[in-house]
């Protein structure tokens, strides 16, 4: 298999397949695993406790810091405030106190941020890894049960992107290989994309978008933008149609993915929301008057998945190895 998320097929086959055949139906578990689903909700008698995991593996700084807001992204996305977060941390061998701390201190940054507490996790040198991997685990809360899943969008509904393609993804690549791009790319042009690490956080388009209607909201992240609404779409059982010169792209991004010879529309897009809504200019409109870049780039139909763009109009294929691993400087 491909670096990167395991294929939609394999995925349903032998991973949630037989985890949703299981005997075990506790009642308490009301949001079960689904592909293009990122969290999980159990009733807790009044109040909606909503769980979610992810690990980071494609950024080499900033790593702690990532690993908080793309968690905590996912809680969002469901309409729900994250509350505390587990960290797990795996070393190399010979890694120093440094790295350790430089981790930590990004998770920090970031937990306070987005105003949470860090509840624990675990440590450990080992020589399964060869670079540092940090997976993180999510606890946050729904008031009046209210959640709002990757798999809402109905039929006729316009789906509204925040922010940029590629968004975290750009971030990453002029981060981690500044010192290869330096003196190939505008030295603005980079430290603007390091820069847009600040704009990972998707809780307050989730505030908006839930009181105005949103019924799917699913953050971008690996397989980026073309990824998120094909997951949307395919966890709703609905078509969905894009309009790509609608996708807002930044120079910083179109500079970076044209040197590296990546499709940014492909690229890991954590801090940008795929939004499913009626009246979805409306929804734009409140999301521009809070600060938030947002456009509406295609809607919802009954079959099919598909994108219209220069050559004309072509199947929107299930998302495939991310493009931030293909590269190589």
């Amino acid at each position: 298999m491909e670096i990167g998320k395991i294929p939609a097929e394999v995925l349903e086959r032998i991973v949630l397949n037989p985890i949703n055949r299981n005997k075990n139906r506790r009642d308490e578990i009301v949001i079960r695993p689904k592909t293009g689903e990122d969290c999980s909700a159990v009733d807790m008698k009044g109040e909606m406790c909503i769980v979610s995991t992810d690990p980071i593996t494609g950024a080499d700084k900033n790593a702690g810091y990532i690993a908080v807001h793309i968690n905590c992204n996912d809680i969002a996305s469901s309409g729900g405030e994250p509350v505390g977060i587990l960290v797990t941390i795996l070393l190399p061998p010979n890694s120093s106190e440094e790295l350790l701390e430089e981790i930590m201190s990004g998770a920090y940054k970031a937990a306070n941020e987005v105003g949470i507490e860090i509840l624990g996790g675990h440590t450990e040198v080992t020589e399964a890894v060869t670079k540092p991997v940090i997976s993180a685990t999510v606890i946050g809360k729904s008031n009046n049960k209210k959640f709002i899943s990757s798999g809402g969008a109905k039929v006729g509904q316009q789906v509204i992107m925040t922010k940029w393609a590629g968004l975290e993804g750009t971030a990453i690549i002029a981060t981690d290989y500044y010192d290869k791009l330096k003196n190939k790319i505008d030295d603005e042009i980079l430290k603007s994309a390091i820069e847009m690490s600040g704009f990972l956080s998707v809780l307050p388009e989730s505030k908006i978008a839930t009181e105005h209607g949103a019924t799917a909201m699913h953050d971008v992240t690996e397989g980026g933008i073309f990824g998120a609404v094909w997951e949307v779409a395919d966890c709703s059982n609905t078509g969905i149609i894009i309009y790509e010169d609608k996708i807002p792209l930044k120079k910083e991004t179109e500079t970076i993915c044209n040197f590296t010879n990546i499709n940014p529309y492909s690229l890991i897009s954590s801090g940008s929301m795929i939004i499913t809504a009626f009246e979805g200019e409306n929804l734009v409109c409140k999301l521009k008057n809070a600060g938030i870049e947002a456009s509406v780039i295609g809607e919802i139909i009954e079959n099919g998945k598909y994108i219209v763009g220069k050559e004309g109009k072509r199947e929107l294929l299930p998302p495939k190895s991310d493009e931030l691993y293909r590269v190589k400087l």
